[in-house]
């Protein structure tokens, strides 16, 4: 596989770039888009869920975007070293019943030379919103057209 810069040992500006460039394709919704950037052997856990493989992968982010409907996400980064990016993030997502779920969650990321993500681990927290309540709408607006994450 092709290297997926930028590459470790990441520099602030460098993880800010990993960072952004997950939150942008994990905003696409493409199972086998956002799969692309974990090696064929990545190890993840999600909530409860443990995977490992790009395939496992793909299936789950095609499971959870078919339940989480108009998906839309916010990563920001929380520190980084060598090759290892802390982020926290939020999410808004409706269900098929209609109702709006906010979810809170910190993510540990780990990189081969390569820039492709062998590890992942996250914790995930939802609240449910009404639909007043939503602030976050569809992906990232160009540089500066929206505020810093809202305090939890």
């Amino acid at each position: 596989m092709a290297p997926r810069p930028p590459l470790p040992p990441f520099t602030r500006e460098t993880a800010l770039q990993k960072v952004q460039a997950a939150e942008d394709a994990w905003n696409t919704r493409d199972p086998a888009h956002v799969a692309l950037a974990y090696t064929e052997d990545s190890v993840w856990r999600n909530r409860d869920t443990s995977l490992t493989g790009r395939d496992a992968i793909t299936a789950f982010l095609r499971d959870k975007w078919a339940r989480e409907l108009d998906y839309a996400l916010r990563k920001e980064l929380w520190a980084f070293e060598d090759n290892r990016i802390a982020v926290r993030f939020q999410y808004e997502f409706h269900d098929a019943a209609g109702q709006w779920w906010r979810a809170y969650g910190n993510e540990l990321w780990e990189f081969t030379e390569e820039g492709l993500m062998r590890r992942r681990e996250a914790s995930i927290n939802d609240v449910r919103i009404g639909a007043g309540e939503r602030r976050i709408f569809g992906p990232r607006p160009a540089a500066g057209g929206e505020a810093p994450m809202a305090v939890w």
